[in-house]
């Protein structure tokens, strides 16, 4: 019997990140819905804000045919997208808090169009706007995510995993981003995955390759913590481990507390918080989409 898409488990690296770091913060960004709006909970802050305007202008080249990918500056789009999070919507105190991080946007983007790289060159794009699969339909649990970039070597007919980071912070040697990554571009696709690489776009010019993670042992790792997560749902049951809470679902429960000011509806339907100025907020981290 195959499984059901609407009553499945979705989950992707950024849950599962959430459910390993505290399992009442996966609660909060993933579960909880405002009794009042019917809506999920999201809380903005300026790293979040940069990640997701950065990620916005040089995945939109993906879908433009290579000659035509650079033929308008990355600082006029970026310009543009910025707006979306311009003031209190991207979580920033003052005028001055928001120039630091959106100067540091174009220097991104500076970088990237002085060495495009891969960007230069084929790239394959999913069809889907949300890959997935069923990493289990006896489980009823769906495995999704969106990919940055794919390249594509023709000579092989293989393609090539790029993920950007905005953060100045390397990516954790444990994380498992890129064995999901290759797991959802092995299934969402026919082209075989030959590599896989982040790319610092703050720090250096070029790629960090990275060792393909196994797809088998990939699979049964990430298998056994969503049925973890499965379980945690069904049992309504989402602890956090450490008695006062933790820096990951602390900033999430001063919004229940009312201490963080609603700002607006993004295009997802969720209620956007900014943290009031004496509420400790999550620590930077790259972001993922």
């Amino acid at each position: 019997m195959g499984g059901d898409k609407f009553t499945a488990i979705w989950v992707s690296h950024t849950s599962i990140s959430d459910f390993l770091k505290c399992p009442r913060a996966y609660y909060l960004k993933n579960v909880y819905k405002d009794p009042k709006t019917g809506h999920k909970i999201q809380l903005m802050a300026p790293p979040l804000a940069l990640g997701q305007a950065v990620h916005e202008v040089i995945e939109s080249l993906s879908v433009l045919p290579v000659q035509q990918r650079f033929s308008e500056s990355l600082i006029e789009k970026f310009e543009r997208v910025w707006q979306k999070v311009s003031g209190k919507k991207g979580g920033f105190a003052n005028p001055e808090v928001e120039y630091t991080y959106k100067e540091r946007g174009k220097g991104m983007l500076r970088r990237v169009m002085k060495n495009p790289g891969p960007l230069l060159r084929l790239a394959v794009k999913i069809k889907e706007d949300l890959p997935h699969f069923w990493l289990s339909e006896e489980s009823n649990i769906i495995l999704c995510g969106k990919i940055d970039w794919l390249e594509y070597f023709p000579e092989t007919d293989s393609v090539h995993i790029i993920d950007f980071k905005t953060s100045k912070q390397e990516e954790d040697a444990g994380s498992l981003q890129l064995a999901i990554y290759h797991l959802l571009v092995h299934h969402c696709q026919n082209r075989k995955v030959d590599k896989a690489s982040y790319w610092y776009v703050d720090l250096r010019d070029e790629l960090d390759e990275k060792v393909l993670p196994s797809l088998e042992e990939s699979r049964a790792i990430i298998l056994d913590i969503a049925k973890k997560i499965k379980t945690a749902r069904q049992l309504n049951v989402f602890k956090c481990p450490h008695k006062d809470g933790c820096y990951a679902c602390r900033p999430m429960e001063s919004i229940l507390r009312g201490e963080a000011e609603f700002v607006g509806v993004n295009d997802f339907r969720q209620d956007i918080y900014i943290a009031n100025q004496h509420v400790a907020v999550q620590e930077e981290t790259s972001i993922v989409l």
